[in-house]
Order: C-alpha cells, then structure tokens, then sequence
C-alpha cells in the first residue's frame, strides 16, 4: 500500500489532460445541376469527404450537417465534427443551460 500511492500520485501528476475536439467547418464544392439530386448527393459526399481529408486531423466519430445551401453553382455546407471526447462535449452542450446555479465572473484575457 505504501508502494501504490506515490505511484498514483505520479501518474496523476504526469498524465496529459483530456482533449477533445469539436470543430465547425463551412465549405463549398461546385454543383454541375442543382435541380438533379443526385448531382447534389455527389457533390454532398464530395464535400465532406475534402473536409475530413484535407481541413482535420483526427479520427471523426460524429459528424453532423448542420446547413446547407445552393447558392448558383456552388453547394455550401456547415458540419460539425467532433473526436469521441468531443461527441460527449457536443451531447453534453445539447441540453438547456443550468441558469439555477449561481456562477462566477470569469475575466478572458486574449
């Protein structure tokens, strides 16, 4: 028992924080016939898949569409994409605030 809390308390002390990640990326990709919902569908996968290629680097667990649009012959989207640790981030911000509980002034210096 000696042995097993100063080993406990060196891991604590060098184990790295948690991270999680949770991003929103808007792009776009060019869209041959925007009435031909297929065409969309391509374009759709197109899209996401530049997003997860080319702008993270991480492994995605979740990823939400969150808005999409055809604006003339571009379809632009908004996704939200997150690691595991930052799908329990997003579910955990998905309920209503707890105003009930009396918070503290917090000064953000950038």
């Amino acid at each position: 028992m000696r042995r097993l809390a100063p080993a406990l308390a060196l891991l604590l002390l060098t184990g790295s924080p948690a991270s999680a990640f949770l991003v929103e990326v808007t792009t776009s990709v060019a869209v041959a016939d925007a009435d031909d919902q297929r065409a969309l569908q391509t374009a759709l996968t197109q899209a996401v898949d530049g997003v997860l290629q080319e702008a993270i680097a991480f492994k995605p667990t979740l990823i939400v569409l969150t808005h999409a649009a055809v604006v003339g012959a571009r379809l632009y989207i908004r996704l939200i994409v997150a690691d595991a640790d930052g799908e329990r981030t997003f579910e955990e911000l998905q309920g209503p605030p707890d105003f009930s509980q009396p918070h503290e002034n917090v000064e953000l210096k950038l």
